[in-house]
């Protein structure tokens, strides 16, 4: 079994009866949110950072897992949450934003908040072909960093390349979250970098196009790049967040 990267543990912070679930990206690993979840712990809530299954611990993990797995490792979160919280709130970032929206639309949430979310696919032709030679390419290498705040950079957690076999995961992820919007009652707070060159920021309107209900906040965010809890601008990104919850979820122990 494979042991969890130093600094990619999962975390939880007890506090009020809101109930944070904090759900990282596609590679990455439960760091990315951890700083969010410091300013949400501050500001009175019960935060809980989970771990999807793959990832913070070997790229080879990632081969055998199901975006189900996943999403059961999501609503594990929410019965941890659910024993000392009456209100819930999920927040992801990227693949977790698309989980947590999927989740919002299928479970009772106070509200939900979604960062640098993806509404398809990535885009990317040499990927879409290669999904198709996992047995001959296993892998596929990042692209350089684009980071504003080169410490942040230092301070990740994630692995290096991207794993093909789970790429397929990820869009069936996307595909389960599509088809859920129309269904999504809940309040949502959509964030995207106006530079974020991963997930273009059109995304973000079109899943703001697909939820029925209307009640959707949108944000575009400068000065940071695809992920926006880590980046120069990511204060900004918290205040936000806090505030989005203690409107539609309050605060009160």
């Amino acid at each position: 079994m494979s042991q969890i990267l130093a600094g990619g543990e999962p975390f939880y912070f007890p506090g009020g009866s809101t109930g944070c679930l904090l759900i990282h990206g596609f590679t990455a690993s439960p760091q990315e949110m951890r700083r969010l979840g410091e300013h949400l712990a501050g500001a009175g809530h019960t935060v809980l950072g989970v771990r999807l299954p793959g990832h913070a611990t070997a790229l080879e993990d990632m081969l055998r897992i199901r975006w189900t797995d996943w999403q059961a490792a999501v609503i594990d979160g929410v019965h941890i949450l659910g024993g000392t919280c009456s209100r819930i709130v999920p927040v992801g970032l990227s693949l977790g934003g698309a989980l947590a929206l999927l989740l919002a639309a299928e479970h009772p949430v106070a509200a939900v908040a979604a960062l640098s979310t993806p509404y398809r696919p990535h885009a990317d032709r040499r990927l879409a072909l290669l999904r198709h030679l996992t047995w001959l390419v296993r892998t596929w290498p990042k692209g350089p960093p684009d980071w504003r705040d080169p410490q942040a950079q230092t301070e990740r957690v994630a692995y290096a390349a991207y794993p093909l076999r789970a790429v397929a995961e990820v869009d069936a992820t996307l595909a389960a979250m599509r088809a859920s919007l129309p269904r999504l009652a809940a309040p949502v707070l959509l964030m995207h970098s106006a530079e974020d060159d991963f997930v273009p920021p059109d995304n973000m309107q079109q899943i703001a196009g697909a939820i029925a209900s209307g009640r959707v906040e949108t944000a575009l965010v400068t000065n940071s790049n695809h992920i926006l809890t880590c980046d120069a601008a990511r204060q900004v990104v918290f205040e936000r967040v806090s505030a989005f919850i203690s409107r539609h979820a309050g605060n009160a122990p």
